[in-house]
């Protein structure tokens, strides 16, 4: 097995590589570079090498379905593939990659064009953690003229609001930081809350980061439009057949270091916000409600469905 695979699923592990699309990127990237050094020879031992790297990286974060469905993706266009020398699939391996990246793109671009509509001038715009979907639908309403401000979370306990905030300062955007237990008080002060996804379950719940279904319930609260800024391909199929998507719970030293030695620390990375809490799902299909989340995924990528 090539480091490159080892590597990467490390820092994936270890949070250096954050936020869903990024992580499918990492991942699709080791995949094609491990696949270009490979001393396998024929297609069997070849696709033996590629199931246990994608087997690695699958491990490294239970809540990542995008890099999941990238590597579905890759190994079931492999597998199709007529092709027995390992030097011949490997190409085939770096052929859709690089399509499957330009799609995520593609995504990406045509998300931020619909979401973009959805600022008006004047708004306030409220957030939580750390999305680059988002915080690129954001810099495309600025690209397009829309004067808004923008309010972030610190999102605890590794603080990726941060990240938001300095992007946001980088597009020239007012930008006001709060505390997490702040949220409630300057919800009232934004017009549109808006955050990313790491997996869409099968009834059009979200998870997202841990304190992502505060803000959906003190948007309601308020009134003030929830939207989930989304890939579709962060959809879970395995949701549809009785799954539930797994919960990540990390380390207590990241919510205090140096802790008593008796304290238990518990310390979810994500949690599941309800579908009935969701305004609408802004992806590159258009703005959906969450509920028709099945049906738009059979139309659009079937491929992601196992054959029965």
């Amino acid at each position: 097995m090539v480091d490159i695979v080892h590597a990467t699923a490390e820092r994936i592990r270890k949070l250096e590589v954050q936020g869903a699309r990024n992580i499918a990127i990492a991942a699709i990237e080791a995949i094609e570079e491990m696949a270009g050094k490979t001393k396998t020879k024929t297609r069997e031992e070849f696709m033996n090498e590629l199931v246990e790297a994608r087997d690695i990286l699958f491990a490294s974060r239970p809540t990542e379905p995008l890099m999941r469905n990238a590597l579905r993706w890759v190994i079931s266009s492999v597998e199709s593939s007529e092709r027995k020398k390992a030097n011949d699939l490997a190409r085939v391996v770096s052929s859709c990659s690089c399509e499957f990246l330009r799609s995520l793109e593609e995504s990406r671009e045509c998300i931020a064009e619909i979401g973009a509509k959805r600022i008006l001038d004047g708004m306030v715009i409220f957030t939580h953690c750390h999305s680059s979907t988002v915080t690129n639908m954001l810099s495309k309403a600025k690209q397009n003229g829309k004067k808004f401000e923008v309010i972030c979370t610190e999102t605890r306990p590794v603080f990726q609001g941060r990240i938001t905030a300095k992007e946001m300062l980088e597009l020239g955007l007012k930008t006001t930081f709060i505390v997490d237990s702040a949220a409630r008080p300057f919800m009232k002060q934004a017009n549109i809350a808006v955050v990313g996804a790491d997996a869409i379950t099968s009834e059009g719940n979200v998870l997202n980061k841990i304190g992502t279904a505060t803000i959906a319930l003190l948007a309601n609260e308020a009134r003030v439009p929830f939207y989930v800024v989304s890939e579709l391909l962060k959809f879970d199929p395995a949701t549809i057949y009785g799954e539930y998507e797994a919960i990540e719970e990390r380390g207590g030293g990241e919510v205090w270091k140096d802790a008593p030695p008796k304290l238990k620390i518990r310390n979810p990375a994500f949690e599941v916000t309800r579908s009935n809490f969701i305004h609408g799902v802004i992806c590159e299909e258009g703005v959906i409600s969450p509920h028709s989340i099945n049906e738009v995924m059979y139309r659009r990528y079937p491929w992601v469905f196992p054959v029965s």
